[in-house]
């Protein structure tokens, strides 16, 4: 009985693109059973999870890309009670060895949820952690444009008629952007030069306005959103909103998936890797993780450093102890990973709590 239970067990694999999802699935003993393809649709994931499902007991899926293209599919597949694990690199042997196409990736995919090799638990992308995410994309998005603005104003000043540009040289940004954006061109002069830099200047000084005014508000939504989900991260020495929630989106909207504060370090990249080799025992940089995690916390153990006493009578005893600044940095930042991680997971369980008694 307990074989035959055994033998009806599956595992799913999926390559994922942009219109189409080619699924395959493998058996109890990692035999391939068969690869099809299906829109990337809510009828197109039933017909998946379906044809899965009809080989045997659907154990896990392994989706490739679960944060872009599969991002749809993760969170119907999460829904339906499935096991997702994100797989995060193909077998470069397998591929070298076979080539590389559609089918052969979702073989690959489903291989390697089935040994749970180059497999990770995803994030879910289903609560405000999501909706933070998304926020901040937007805000990235809109600092960028407002900055490529602000710069066209300046070249296109230095190219004006001295006529326009002598009066603009003397003024502050706020005072130049609101100036250029009160003109009023004659626009119908479209054709004459001096009209069209006015015209091309307040068009562009608006922009820059419009944005100004945009970013502020996606800030006071992103402020909201993390003092609701981590307001004692916010009191913390040195720990300013944007490295908050850069800490925030690392942890993800199930920071439980992270099985201690040794794999939130190592996902930050402030984990020491060890090197050691024969009589030399050493550990060097770690540099993987999310690299923008590891920018907030070393802005957080920059901004201790001037300001902590705690934190400066540390350094100064690792200094003392014969290692250099650099490395009782990175011995510092390994601490506030840890603490920080305590605070998610506390506020985590606080909401989980919370949740259940509603």
């Amino acid at each position: 009985m307990a074989e035959h239970s055994q033998a009806s067990h599956v595992v799913g694999g999926v390559d994922t693109h942009k219109d189409l999802h080619v699924a395959a699935v493998v058996d109890h003993q990692d035999r391939v059973l068969g690869v099809e393809s299906f829109p990337t649709t809510r009828h197109g994931y039933r017909l998946m999870l379906a044809w899965m499902r009809s080989f045997g007991d659907l154990q896990r899926v392994g989706i490739e890309c679960s944060g872009s293209y599969g991002a749809g599919l993760l969170r119907y597949m999460q829904a339906a009670g499935v096991e997702v694990l994100e797989v995060t690199a193909p077998d470069k042997h397998d591929r070298r060895r076979r080539g590389k196409n559609d089918h052969f990736d979702a073989e690959s995919a489903a291989h390697a949820a089935f040994a749970e090799r180059h497999t990770v638990t995803p994030r879910s992308r289903d609560g405000m952690v999501e909706s933070l995410r998304v926020l901040r994309v937007c805000r990235k998005t809109a600092v960028q444009a407002r900055r490529i603005a602000l710069q066209m104003i300046q070249t296109t000043i230095v190219c004006a008629p001295d006529r326009l540009r002598d009066p603009l040289r003397q003024m502050t940004r706020m005072q130049l952007i609101r100036t250029l954006a009160a003109w009023r061109p004659d626009l119908t002069a479209y054709r004459e030069v001096e009209e069209a830099y006015r015209i091309s200047l307040k068009s562009l000084a608006r922009r820059h306005l419009e944005l100004h005014d945009e970013i502020a508000d996606l800030d006071g939504m992103i402020e909201a959103i993390v003092k609701e989900l981590a307001p004692e991260l916010l009191d913390q020495t040195a720990i300013g909103l944007n490295s908050a929630a850069q800490l925030l989106l690392t942890a993800g909207d199930n920071p439980e998936r992270l099985k201690s504060e040794a794999s939130f370090a190592a996902l930050c990249g402030v984990s020491p890797v060890p090197a050691s080799s024969g009589k030399t025992i050493r550990h060097r940089l770690n540099r993987g993780g999310d690299r923008a995690a590891n920018s907030a916390i070393h802005i957080i153990a920059i901004g201790r450093l001037r300001l902590d006493p705690r934190t400066q009578a540390y350094v100064t005893k690792r200094i003392a102890a014969g290692n250099s600044k650099l490395e009782a940095i990175r011995s510092l930042k390994r601490y506030i990973a840890r603490e920080v991680f305590g605070i998610i997971m506390r506020r985590q369980k606080q909401i989980n709590q919370s949740q259940i008694a509603a």
